[in-house]
């Protein structure tokens, strides 16, 4: 029997966090009914496509019983309650307020199912200055300091490759709902939970941004140890202007590759403080701009170093490790990513 056989999801959130949320859910075997406007979540028609569907539509919503309906109409509002009324959990991710005028808020929707966990997910919470804000993840990762951290170069913030904010809500939201699921079955009462795609982000900080937490100057790129300002957690080029990484800066990774480079003198300089080690970072510069990004790839085969080649997502997909761990599956109707979460028994 799967995890969550059993458990009966109402959804009506759109776009990333909630979606992937619900469909964590459904992956362990809960039933999720994916309430969507008369238009559809949007995601349906963002491209590309494949077997007349949208790939991004498909990988957050396989195994959800997908419903449009109209919650402004008495015919709609009879088939949302009829669902919430034996619902283990409600998910929404629309602007603070929108529920209440749509008659669906948690009291309302409690005072039918005391049992029901209901998951409101925003971008900056129910409460607080900026609550009915509107944003989606490049906004929220602006407003809670980390975008001024993706930078370039010259320091200039640049458009992040992961929506953050739109995970850490996913993952948090995900997390408070199962508690609240636990937490139900000792007190018979479910619960609300508030998640907000900023409060979601905030936690993910501490290991780079430590001086400003505690009342301090906002770091810097430049001299932080996991953000540019260390030789071995550092991005190079290579020969061919593609790229590699080097990801570990424990001791015996850096001994292991200054000795291979002949230069063990200079392992030293990679335990100085970030920022600092500006030598060591040219010397490396100019080494790894001898070979090719695959020339690399094969020197460092037996070395014992947190090396990696950046690879893009077609060259990342068509990995062996891909197929073998059997994250990129060929569904009837087009290819899903497998989720993340497995177990031993069941």
């Amino acid at each position: 029997m799967s995890k969550l056989s059993g458990i009966k999801v109402v959804d009506l959130s759109l776009f990333l966090p909630g979606p992937m949320l619900t469909l964590m859910m459904a992956d362990q075997g809960a039933q999720v009914i994916k309430i969507e406007p008369l238009a559809g979540d949007p995601s349906r028609d963002q491209g590309p496509f494949e077997g007349g569907q949208s790939v991004w539509f498909r990988n957050l919503n396989r195994g959800k019983d997908c419903r449009r309906v109209d919650l402004k109409s008495d015919a709609g509002r009879e088939e949302l309650w009829a669902l919430v009324e034996t619902a283990d959990v409600f998910v929404e991710g629309f602007r603070p307020g929108v529920m209440k005028r749509l008659g669906f808020d948690y009291d309302a929707v409690a005072a039918r199912n005391r049992r029901i966990v209901y998951c409101s997910i925003s971008a900056f919470g129910q409460t607080g200055a900026f609550a009915h804000h509107p944003a989606h993840d490049l906004a929220v990762q602006a407003m809670a300091g980390f975008l001024s951290l993706n930078d370039s170069v010259e320091g200039t913030p640049v458009v992040p490759g992961v929506p953050s904010a739109d995970l850490a809500a996913g993952l948090t939201g995900l997390s408070a709902v199962l508690m609240a699921l636990i937490g139900r079955e000792k007190s018979g009462q479910g619960d609300y939970v508030d998640c907000a795609m900023f409060d979601s982000l905030m936690p993910w900080c501490a290991h780079t941004v430590g001086l400003a937490i505690q009342g301090g100057e906002a770091p810097r790129s430049a001299s932080q140890r996991s953000l540019g300002g260390a030789a071995f957690y550092q991005v190079y080029a290579t020969r061919d202007a593609r790229h590699v990484v080097l990801g570990g800066r424990e001791e015996k990774f850096v001994a292991n590759l200054m000795a291979a480079l002949g230069r063990p003198e200079l392992t030293a300089l990679a335990l100085r403080p970030a920022g600092e080690q500006h030598a060591l970072v040219d010397f490396l510069t100019a080494t790894f701009a001898t070979r090719t990004r695959d020339e690399w790839v094969t020197w460092f085969a037996d070395k014992n170093v947190a090396f990696s080649p950046v690879l893009d997502f077609r060259e990342a997909l068509d990995q062996p490790h891909v197929a073998e761990r059997g994250l990129l599956v060929q569904a009837d109707s087009g290819h899903v990513i497998r989720s993340a979460i497995r177990f031993r028994h069941g």
